[in-house]
């Protein structure tokens, strides 16, 4: 939670906004530029004591993003002319340092107030507009609210028993503390996505004993990480803005080649050959340029699994630790969660002074003064553990933020049963309100800079029309929605992906309803539908200002 007494930034005077913007992360940022520029006025509301959204608040040991450069930034001239990166794959305080470039070339600052986190939105359909608080009692009042609160804010504690009886350190790992105790420490890491697996790397290196809670283990990908020199960018900076415009054109925002077809119209060799190439460039080259049908076929996503575990295995040379961390059946389908990049993951958790509990059998019972006991009955003690439990993702910012459409309920009532949205852009009972990087939209599938610069695009044209011919307020149909949310699980049914628990689905929360979160047809298809359904009004209620109805010459 933001202070009530933390400083302000921005021109807080602003009371009448056409767009009031949540978040100042790469949806909020690029949101504010694109817009500034069409001549909308226009400020943001950012919970954060400065701009960069997850970068911001992801300060645990290793943090790290697993999308490449060139693919990870602004596509922006004049951000990317006057900035160099050091890494393939930037660490958390690089993309903190990009923030702050692109603050001080976009200007964003000045129209962003910080340590303003919103507690309450509200439509008033009388006047056509939202009014925004904060928890430090600013207040906003705007023609258009722009949610871009991103997939991943809201931290998830899973409910341990007597969890807040634990004496020593806890932190969860969006929440980093400035004094970790960590060094010569005894420590509990619970959890194996990315955020685990990259705390576990650094934390293995430095602490006496480390003990990491693990329900499924991860199939991990190498990082394949390596510093990048001026010289190399300055060179690659030529080809850039096509490799940007490449970029928008694919599935998954990535600038790599699409290899269509199936696995199997390759002999076995060939399929040695070709995987031991992907493999060995790192990062998601093994699953992004790949043949896809590892997502819609068992036999494929088999022989992945298996190419996967015999380049792995090797590296865990304690048995049992290897049986569990690459199993001889994978622990689910190949793609099905997402695969986390990794540097040496596995000779840290290979260490000797690291162990390993399965929580599938061994779980977690409770939690005591001195550390946690499982089924087991054991008691282990430690200094400090570690949360690197998730995020409540996708919709967790929004159904946490109380904002209420002009029908009066809140994402929380709206979504109870499950997500509804048009377009992952808007949603009904709420006129003029529109989510960037959110539910129902490519997000959690795609690099995220490309997919937002292609949607909040998509956004600011819809704007601009809305202004130019004199629209009050537009508002999904709730049959739309239904329409939208049914094409997204059809074509989830047609994967891999429903066989397997994952934050995709919704599956890491309990009680949340277990449903596609994302649409599956990437970046260009994603754009190409929304302009298609804005071009129309396909799916939406519009309503005309009064001294301006639509006649013959609308």
């Amino acid at each position: 939670m933001a202070s009530v007494n933390a400083p302000i930034n921005g021109d807080v005077e602003v009371k009448e906004l056409d767009v009031l913007i949540i978040g100042a992360g790469f949806g909020g940022c690029y949101s504010l530029h694109k817009l500034r520029q069409l001549g909308f006025t226009v400020h943001v509301f950012e919970a954060g004591s400065y701009l960069g959204g997850v970068w911001h608040w992801n300060n645990y040991p290793g943090a790290r993003v697993d999308s490449e450069i060139p693919y990870y930034q602004f596509s922006v001239p004049q951000v990317w002319r006057k900035w160099n990166w050091t890494e393939r794959f930037p660490s958390g305080d690089e993309l903190k340092a990009y923030f702050a470039h692109v603050d001080q070339t976009l200007d964003l600052s000045k129209d962003i107030t910080y340590s303003a986190n919103v507690i309450d939105a509200r439509y008033n359909e009388s006047t056509a507009k939202w009014t925004v608080t904060t928890e430090n009692g600013r207040t906003a009042v705007c023609t258009y609210l722009v949610c871009a609160t991103g997939s991943c804010f809201k931290p998830h504690y899973p409910a341990f028993k007597d969890l807040d009886a634990f004496q020593g350190q806890l932190i969860h790992s969006t929440r980093w503390p400035k004094v970790a105790n960590t060094e010569d420490k005894r420590v509990a890491i619970v959890g194996s996505g990315a955020t685990a697996i990259q705390c576990t790397q650094e934390i293995a290196k430095v602490a006496k004993h480390l003990t990491v809670y693990i329900r499924t283990a991860s199939i991990s990908l190498p990082m394949c990480q390596r510093p990048l020199t001026e010289l190399e960018q300055r060179i690659d900076k030529s080809t850039y803005q096509r490799t940007f415009d490449y970029c928008r054109k694919t599935k998954s925002g990535l600038g790599y080649d699409v290899r269509p077809g199936s696995v199997f119209e390759l002999n076995d060799q060939e399929r040695e050959e070709l995987w031991e190439e992907l493999w060995a460039r790192g990062g998601f080259n093994f699953n992004q340029a790949n043949y896809r049908d590892f997502l819609v076929d068992l036999k494929a996503n088999k022989l992945m699994y298996e190419f996967w575990a015999k380049k792995t295995r090797p590296r865990v040379k304690n048995p049992t630790k290897a049986a569990f961390l690459v199993p001889e059946k994978a622990p689910f389908a190949f793609g099905t969660k997402r695969s986390s990049l990794e540097q040496d993951y596995y000779e840290c958790i290979d260490q000797d002074n690291v162990d390993v509990v399965d929580l599938k059998a061994n779980a977690i019972r409770e939690f005591t003064a001195k550390g946690i006991i499982c089924e087991d009955g054991i008691e282990r003690e430690f200094d400090t553990v570690v949360m690197a439990t998730g995020f409540d993702a996708m919709t967790g910012s929004l159904v946490n933020m109380n904002i209420h459409g002009r029908d009066g309920l809140t994402f929380k009532d709206r979504w109870q049963d499950g997500v509804f949205t048009h377009l992952g852009l808007c949603s009904s009972g709420c006129p003029n309100m529109f989510m960037i990087y959110g539910p129902q939209a490519p997000t959690a599938f795609t690099n995220g800079p490309v997919f937002i610069e292609s949607q909040v695009e998509v956004l600011a044209d819809l704007l601009q029309t809305l202004r130019s011919k004199g629209i009050a307020s537009i508002e999904a149909q709730r049959s739309a929605e239904e329409g939208w949310k049914q094409a997204i699980q059809d074509a989830n049914e047609r994967t891999l992906l429903p066989l397997t628990d994952s934050w995709y689905m919704g599956a890491n929360i309990p009680g949340k309803k277990r449903e596609q979160l994302n649409y599956l047809g990437g970046i260009e298809e994603y754009e190409r539908v929304c302009r298609k359904a804005l071009e129309t009004f396909e799916g939406f209620t519009v309503l005309y200002r009064a001294d301006n109805q639509p006649n013959a010459d609308a």
